[in-house]
């Protein structure tokens, strides 16, 4: 299979994924792990195939930017990193999809910052953690006070 075809595989896996995620219910377990786990750990599979089987005797490395550029001037170790990011970015998304429900953030608000972590990473990501932390930060004077009103002493 050529990289073109593995690379349009890939993305339309990742697109089934977050449209999922962003749009269907998360109500259903099975539903939720689809983003979560499935589709991530089968475009890890893919990653893990392509760099065993492409990355031996590669030119190129990780130890300076010139170093990176040589390798990914390579199609296969390009779709390798493209195939990375595919599956990061879902299951992060996930994650923070599910964070932001137990804070009660919207799924309104929700599908931009999703949008966010699939189109920017590592910029939705903090988006996404900041806004689950505004959220928190909100609720923690609601919650001392309903521990203090609820405590009973005996006496």
């Amino acid at each position: 299979m050529a990289p073109e075809d593995i690379f349009s595989l890939a993305g339309t896996a990742a697109m089934a994924g977050w449209a999922l995620l962003i749009l269907g219910p998360r109500r259903y377990g099975l539903l939720n792990a689809v983003p979560l786990w499935m589709i991530p750990a089968g475009l890890s599979l893919v990653y893990a195939l392509l760099v065993l089987s492409r990355f031996s005797g590669m030119g190129g490395g990780f130890d300076s930017l010139a170093s990176v550029a040589q390798l990914m001037s390579d199609d296969w170790a390009l779709l390798a990193g493209w195939v990375h990011y595919l599956a990061f970015d879902l299951f992060i998304g996930a994650v923070m999809a599910a964070r932001m429900d137990r804070v009660g953030v919207g799924r309104v608000v929700q599908a931009p910052i999703l949008v966010s972590i699939f189109m920017l990473g590592p910029f939705g990501f903090l988006i996404a953690g900041l806004t689950e932390l505004g959220l928190r930060a909100r609720m923690i004077p609601t919650q001392t006070l309903a521990l203090k009103e609820t405590s009973h002493v005996a006496a």
